[in-house]
């Protein structure tokens, strides 16, 4: 062999060498390039499938919140001695669900915790109670919670209103003197509320049977009504009917006659009375 042809062949050689080479890495570029797009595609994929899931959960959610908002009631379990607006109306026997054919209705808004509706109580609950007894009213009790954040954590407003409407239901003979008694024992705001224990016991004073008492005392009545106080009270605050036209918002003691709010000067013993009896005529 001649030295031009070994050095022609080395050539050869090396030039199919670097051919050899350079079809690797191509190979490996589309290799790599193919690894690349599978990964992509996983990842949108994944992402697809994570954004169905999350908007599958997310919008039904919030539909049902927006259903809670617009109807506050929609889906709880509320005493069967309320109204769909979450009255509970107290005729002249006294018993919770029942009313008076041609009474005026007169609607108390009230927050266990409230010291003013505590005021409200104790200037007009003797006098209503005549009104009622006399045919001439149906008391209409709207238990709210609207200051469960003066009750230091303990959630007073809330399982305090749970109370009546179980009583309500399971005691509907005992509902008016609960609620009363429940006002002369009031807590203060932002110190040590009362124990679903004294609640129970308050309960058990006014004449509520040991074993409806020691449900409450167990937290059946937050369990059984917690929800529909909820919706109860923002069924209030969210009905602009019910505002305080100077504040623009909801407050307690709200009071109503025939479904109207009514803004007397209810700190006067004889002004209810008198709005009844125009009502009357």
């Amino acid at each position: 062999m001649s030295t031009n042809e070994s050095r022609q062949t080395k050539a050869d050689r090396r030039d199919a060498a670097r051919a050899e080479a350079l079809a690797l890495r191509e190979a490996q570029a589309k290799r790599d390039k193919r690894n690349r797009a599978i990964t992509i595609g996983a990842l949108v994929g994944g992402l697809a499938v994570l954004i169905g899931a999350f908007l599958w959960v997310f919008i039904p959610a919030m539909n049902q919140k927006e259903a809670r908002v617009t109807e506050p009631l929609t889906g709880v379990t509320a005493p069967g001695t309320a109204s769909d607006t979450a009255g509970i109306s107290i005729g002249a026997d006294g018993v919770a669900g029942t009313s008076t054919d041609g009474a005026v209705d007169v609607g108390v808004y009230f927050d266990y915790m409230c010291p003013i509706c505590g005021q409200f109580e104790e200037i007009n609950g003797a006098s209503l109670d005549q009104l009622r007894e006399a045919g001439d009213v149906n008391v209409v009790l709207h238990p709210v919670a609207i200051l469960d954040r003066m009750a230091n954590a303990q959630q007073f407003s809330t399982r305090s209103a749970a109370a009546a409407a179980y009583i309500a239901e399971h005691a509907p003979e005992q509902l008016n003197a609960f609620n009363s008694a429940m006002f002369v024992n009031q807590p203060e705001e932002n110190k040590e509320t009362l124990t679903d224990q004294q609640i129970a016991e308050i309960a058990k004073s006014v004449g509520v049977p040991a074993d409806v008492a020691d449900k409450i005392a167990a937290g059946d009545a937050v369990d059984q009504f917690g929800d529909w106080v909820e919706g109860a009270t923002n069924l209030a605050t969210q009905n602009p009917d019910l505002a305080n036209p100077q504040s623009g918002g909801f407050g307690t003691p709200t009071i109503t006659i025939n479904g109207e709010r009514w803004d007397g000067n209810w700190s006067d013993p004889t002004a209810l009375s008198a709005a009844v009896e125009a009502a009357k005529g």
